[in-house]
């Protein structure tokens, strides 16, 4: 009995050894399998989880990681091969090309301005929205902290002013639009995108901003409860008119990024950033597959696709 017991365990081993070679055998000939981690931009963060997840159904033997953190993290976790993919919401500085940084645009976004629902001066802001040099005078300059002075009436109550505290392509993109740094932004500093809507929504009199994933939500597409974006009134007639106004809902102010009615910055190319052209055939795939097929997500979740010109060209960057 001993000895059929041991014959029989044997052939068991025989057979699953064999079995698992036939398994593994099948995927390497044609299915992909590995692991991709992402981690970065809270801009990219929610495209970034839908293409993981569509990638996955089509390869089931890939796991990817997404992770957000800001661009700054993206950017230095890729850099330090922590990440195989840094998701980055800003421009890529020399510094970082010298030190191996290679990139392709994926998609584009925006950041907006945002203020409390509930802000006593709500209509007259929507009604006429706000220019960019009362934004450099609250933001920069610091001399306007009053509402009195946004709407030219004497009413009370003192801006509260939020920005974020953490290295992010958000920051970066709303100071390069009014002219400076992150680190020249004024207001309190709060971590994250959600962090950041969270404090506008708590505070009536507060003013931030928000890339537009966060300002709008991603079910209804109508403007988060509890904050309102902020019109921006670019030609300066402190007055909205018909080809200013399209904030009421997300799929509006995609569409009036796309067209380029929304100015650039704050409307921005999103990118994929790798230490150096990606080695792992996964990586490779994963990208090729979000210039490709993936961009028929991109719609849908509330970011704006990228001419095919411009996708054709980040897949040359890929094949080169």
């Amino acid at each position: 009995m001993k000895n059929i017991a041991n014959i029989m365990l044997i052939t068991g081993t025989i057979l699953l050894v064999q079995c698992q070679r036939q398994s593994d055998k099948q995927i390497r000939d044609g299915e992909l399998t590995g692991t991709i981690a992402l981690s970065g931009a809270w801009a990219l963060y929610p495209m970034a989880v839908k293409w993981a997840e569509e990638f996955e159904k089509l390869h089931p033997h890939v796991r990817i990681d997404v992770a957000a953190g800001g661009a700054g993290k993206g950017m230095a976790d890729a850099l330090a091969g922590v990440a195989d993919i840094g998701n980055v919401s800003r421009d890529i500085y020399p510094q970082e090309i010298s030190q191996g940084a290679w990139w392709v645009s994926v998609t584009k976004d925006a950041v907006v301005p945002t203020v409390n629902a509930d802000n006593p001066y709500l209509p007259q802001l929507l009604q006429q929205g706000v220019d960019r040099e009362t934004l450099r005078y609250i933001w920069i300059i610091g001399l306007t902290t009053s509402w009195s002075s946004v709407i030219d009436q004497q009413v009370p109550g003192q801006i509260h002013v939020y920005t974020r505290s953490d290295a992010c392509g958000a920051a970066k993109t709303w100071a390069k639009y009014l002219g400076e740094n992150q680190e020249d932004l004024l207001g309190v500093g709060v971590y994250g995108d959600p962090g950041l809507a969270e404090a506008v929504r708590q505070d009536r009199f507060a003013i931030g901003y928000n890339n537009i994933n966060y300002a709008y939500d991603a079910q209804s597409k109508a403007q988060v409860a509890g904050i309102r974006v902020l019109p921006l009134d670019q030609n300066n007639d402190a007055r909205l008119d018909s080809t200013e106004d399209f904030y009421h809902n997300r799929d509006e102010i995609v569409q009036a990024i796309a067209q380029g009615a929304y100015p650039s910055p704050p409307a921005r190319d999103l990118y994929f950033v790798c230490r150096g052209k990606p080695g792992k055939r996964v990586v490779r795939e994963f990208i090729r597959w979000v210039l490709t097929d993936g961009q028929k997500y991109v719609p849908e979740s509330g970011y704006i696709q990228l001419p095919l010109d411009t996708l054709n060209a980040q897949l040359k960057r890929l094949e080169e």
